[in-house]
């Protein structure tokens, strides 16, 4: 993996670009970010997962040659990080359009990820797969999820209904070892169990059994992808900012938000890389999007990401990003050698001003299209960076999760906020259950009363 920052400069993109002045001040603060990384790795249990799974790596393959086997269909239900990372997983190093291709070339069930509480959605699914050819791999660490637990009460009661009470091996839960409503019914019925460890929070949570389960049953090569992670590892744990490309990332992307740079885009040039995009968006929004420093001063910090996909977002965004406002770094990502190569042909008619398409590849051209928008976002004095993957497989894939994990954390400890924290999720999580009649949550539900009178003279039915 290559990582260029040159165009985050002033040198390169002019006066809205950092100067070397901002990056030494910022630097400044990297040995506090160095200790602190240290001294904080055993609560940020995430670090450990790329060296201490053998043993629960085994046991999800021998599970995942047992679903191959037993089943069709492969249905992940969870939200957020319990199901981001295994749709990343799934666009970033399979076929894209797997699921419509043979089983004798798939190698297993087909794949689908639950991430909605949608009813037309949960439906279209349900339409399409026989629930009893179907495993169930749920995922809630807390098993309070409430999105979830609703996605798992519909399929059990499908199950039920179509199996009576043979339904036990056609779900896996991945919960917390020891707390929390899917616990104890995992303890009751006997379902086969995976554990979130402790200190993995949902959005760094990919390279344990909530994402290693799916890259198990999709045939992903899980010990080439935790190889990937503990290589990046290597890098990210270099005291030398120079030489730590999340340091790096880290610092100027917090040397940017303090010159007002507020949006964070990522923008891959491969349909696949997409679900990272996606997945990135939650791991840098939810964890640095703080309203408390760690000294309870109100900050209001944080980065708003937004994904893009090259080419395709060149006829839509780029607009917008060469001649908008200065608010912006834009993170290309590319890949140097796609899975398959498709070459522009020879054509049986005249085709005038684009024959020089003929002969020439796909592959050159999304990379010329990258080459071309990254040179007009400079040119416009936009900061902007690249990614380069060498391919698309399961090392590159786990490299580039934890690159971003890892500036994420580095980031939260320059911002002096906690970045393993989500009190805003859970403020909606807490007005969801009052509103859905939980016990205990009468006094939330009388305050959401009270807040939502409106005034008609502000609402327009059309």
């Amino acid at each position: 993996m290559k990582i260029d920052f040159n165009n985050m400069l002033e040198k390169n993109v002019g006066k809205h670009g950092l100067t070397e002045e901002q990056i030494n001040k910022m630097s400044e603060k990297i040995p506090m970010v160095h200790r602190n990384m240290n001294e904080k790795k055993a609560s940020m249990a995430w670090r450990s997962l790329p060296y201490n799974q053998k043993e629960i790596v085994a046991d999800m393959k021998a599970q995942a040659q047992r679903i191959n086997a037993d089943f069709e269909n492969f249905v992940v239900l969870g939200i957020g990080g319990s199901a981001l990372g295994s749709k990343a997983l799934f666009t970033g190093t399979k076929h894209l359009k797997y699921n419509e291709i043979p089983r004798e070339k798939r190698g297993g069930v087909r794949f689908y990820v639950v991430d909605n509480v949608d009813p037309d959605g949960i439906n279209a699914l349900l339409d399409v797969i026989d629930v009893k050819k179907t495993c169930f791999h749920v995922i809630t660490k807390s098993g309070n999820t409430v999105e979830t637990m609703s996605q798992f009460m519909i399929v059990l009661a499908k199950l039920k209904e179509e199996l009576g009470d043979n339904y036990k091996d056609n779900i896996v839960i991945t919960t917390d070892k020891e707390n929390g409503i899917m616990k104890k019914i995992s303890n009751q019925y006997g379902f086969k169990t995976y554990t979130v460890p402790d200190g993995v929070g949902g959005r760094f949570s990919v390279l344990c059994p909530v994402g290693l389960l799916s890259a198990a049953v999709l045939n992903i090569d899980i010990d080439a992808l935790l190889g990937g992670a503990a290589a990046m590892d290597e890098a990210c744990t270099r005291e030398n900012l120079w030489e730590n490309p999340a340091y790096m990332y880290a610092l100027l992307y917090c040397a940017a938000m303090e010159s007002g740079v507020n949006i964070s885009v990522m923008m891959p040039y491969a349909d696949g890389l997409l679900n990272m995009a996606e997945w990135y968006a939650q791991l840098w929004a939810e964890s640095l999007g703080k309203h408390y420093s760690n000294d309870g001063s109100e900050v209001y910090t944080g980065q708003t990401p937004v994904r893009a996909l090259g080419v395709t977002d060149q006829h839509s965004q780029v607009q917008l990003y060469t001649e908008g406002p200065f608010d912006k770094i834009i993170a290309f990502v590319d890949v140097e050698e796609f899975n398959t190569q498709l070459k522009i042909p020879m054509v049986p008619i005249d085709v005038m001003d684009a024959a020089y398409l003929q002969g020439q590849t796909l592959g050159k051209l999304i990379a010329s299209e990258m080459r071309a928008t990254e040179y007009a976002v400079t040119k416009s004095g936009k900061m902007n960076m690249r990614i380069t993957l060498s391919r698309m497989d399961a090392y590159n894939i786990g490299a580039m999760f934890f690159l971003l994990e890892m500036a994420t954390a580095a980031a939260g400890e320059l911002l002096e906020i906690n970045a393993f924290d989500q009190p805003g999720v859970e403020e909606g999580k807490i007005a969801t259950f009052a509103l859905m009649g939980r016990e205990g949550y009468e006094k939330k539900a009388e305050e959401l009363n009270q807040a939502s009178d409106k005034d008609d003279q502000f609402i327009y039915n059309v």
